[in-house]
């Protein structure tokens, strides 16, 4: 366990050096450059100018609570990787309901946004924690949805199961629970464009602005070291896990070559898009993923009751019919919502006394 919670604190410490290089070269900038080679070494910088800082608690906090979160918030990315299969016959602990354990886990993390929130006596704190869960609690309900969709394919709720059955990967086999599933997943990970919680423009720093030293070393680690477990998650559902060419040698690499993929999409996301607005954000979760999340789930239970043979298992070209099926679905479904969500603009028109308030009148 402790070999996992350092290769935890390690890998979110890589990624958030090659992220803010990636970051750079987006923006047009150079990103940090000043400590060791290409700056490799700014992760080791920030953390000793943070284990420097002086750790202090509001006078009005909950100290208790307010010292429990960055653990709390730690505890579900280490939690996590404890179930997600390496290499074959390497997770920590194969249990048969994987999926189950990892959504139980994750859920942890909401409520330690919103007891650092409260612990901090402080109003953008507490806005900023309520932002969080109110995401949190919106985006669960389609990511639950997605992974019903995965879990009736494979026939299992062990992620050694869900690997072993992706013959072909869920990728194609369930486009639309992908989508909805990485979408989610950069909510619940406060990630641009759904990162409200944090929104610096409007709230500071969100629910950890009181947080510093220590304690802000771990929740920033928490929140770099999820995108990585996150990523190994969707490896582990959607992109064959560690199945490879060679992968009885080579599993591992297979296996964090595509976090590293998936990793960079996360990074080229949130340098691309704008923050949404929080109804905009709310609206995208009830009104598109939701209902996308709904039909991929009755499709794939349709296709699996049509197409599974008399054991119960699912070949390879059956695979194939539902991957090309499900692609259908997933293109109508999000011309047809793309259509019916898309904000309605109202066109500019000149300005005259009856379009005036009173005030602005005078």
């Amino acid at each position: 366990m402790m070999l996992l919670v350092n290769g935890v604190l390690l890998g979110a410490g890589l990624f958030s050096w090659v992220e803010r290089r990636l970051i750079g070269r987006f923006h047009n900038r150079i990103g940090p450059n000043r400590w060791g080679p290409f700056g490799s070494l700014q992760p080791l910088a920030d953390l000793v100018k943070l284990l420097f800082k002086e750790d202090l608690t509001p006078r009005g906090a909950d100290r208790i609570v307010f010292a429990i979160v960055p653990v709390a918030m730690l505890a579900p990315v280490v939690l996590t990787m404890a179930v997600v299969p390496f290499a074959k016959d390497t997770a920590l602990a194969n249990l048969n309901v994987g999926v189950l354990y990892i959504l139980a886990v994750t859920s942890i993390t909401s409520i330690a946004i919103f007891m650092a929130g409260w612990s901090s006596d402080n109003r953008y704190a507490m806005w900023g924690a309520s932002r969080g869960v109110a995401i949190l609690i919106s985006y669960e309900v389609p990511v639950v949805m997605s992974l019903l969709g995965v879990v009736l394919v494979a026939g299992s709720m062990s992620l050694d199961d869900v690997v072993s059955a992706q013959t072909v990967p869920f990728l194609l086999v369930q486009p639309l629970a992908f989508f909805v599933f990485f979408a989610g997943t950069s909510a619940e990970l406060n990630r641009t464009p759904f990162d409200l919680a944090e929104a610096e423009s409007e709230i500071i720093a969100g629910y950890h602005i009181e947080y510093s030293g220590v304690k802000f070393a771990l929740i920033q680690a928490a929140e770099f070291g999820a995108v990585l477990t996150s990523s190994a998650v969707m490896v582990s559902l959607f992109l064959s896990g560690w199945s490879g060419p060679a992968s009885n040698y080579l599993g591992w690499a297979w296996f964090l070559m595509k976090i590293g993929v998936l990793a960079f999409i996360f990074s080229w996301v949130r340098a691309t898009f704008p923050r949404l607005r929080i109804d905009q954000l709310l609206a995208f979760a009830w009104k598109f993923l939701l209902p996308l999340s709904i039909i991929n789930l009755f499709a794939t239970a349709l296709e699996v009751y049509f197409l599974r043979d008399g054991s119960g298992a699912l070949d390879t070209t059956d695979l194939w019919i539902m991957a090309g099926v499900n692609f259908g679905v997933a293109f109508g479904c999000l011309l047809i919502f793309g259509t019916l969500i898309k904000e309605k603009v109202r066109p500019a028109g000149p300005v005259t006394g009856s379009t005036l308030s009173p005030v602005e009148a005078d």
